[in-house]
């Protein structure tokens, strides 16, 4: 068995995005010569996550929105967490939804989608480098 490992970084500027990274794994995949196999996709840092959906901007909106309803960033004195001098409680709540990480099935070297998935990063606490781990196992 086979395994790839490579970290992709992202600095996005603004407080939260959605970026599409399904490029930067099938490059990956690419790269690693898998066929046969799992890829696991994880944010590295916990104000920031890692989903699969569909890649329509209505439905980022829609997210962002639903999100911040949820877990709104202000007022920064509403949660606990904030009083250690950090302002962003709502940051690692908003990851907690999203989730941490995805695992796609690869099969005959592609990353083995539904119809109209993709993978995407979502940033929670920006203006920041943070990490992506991307690592594939298989023949």
């Amino acid at each position: 068995m086979k395994s790839y490992r490579k970290e992709l970084w992202f600095n996005v500027p603004g407080r939260r995005a959605f970026v599409n990274i399904t490029p930067k794994v099938e490059e990956c995949l690419r790269e690693s010569g898998i066929k046969e196999g799992l890829a696991l996709v994880n944010a590295m840092h916990i104000t920031a996550s890692v989903f699969i959906n569909d890649d329509e901007h209505g439905l980022h909106q829609d997210y962002d929105e639903w999100l911040e309803k949820l877990a709104p960033h202000e007022p920064i004195s509403q949660y606990r967490h904030n009083r250690t001098g950090e302002d962003n409680a709502d940051a690692h709540l908003k990851r907690q939804m999203m989730g941490r990480e995805v695992v796609v099935a690869i099969t005959g070297g592609r990353l083995d989608f539904g119809p109209w998935e993709q993978i995407f990063y979502g940033e929670f606490d920006g203006n920041r480098r943070k990490r992506v781990l991307v690592k594939i196992i298989g023949e």
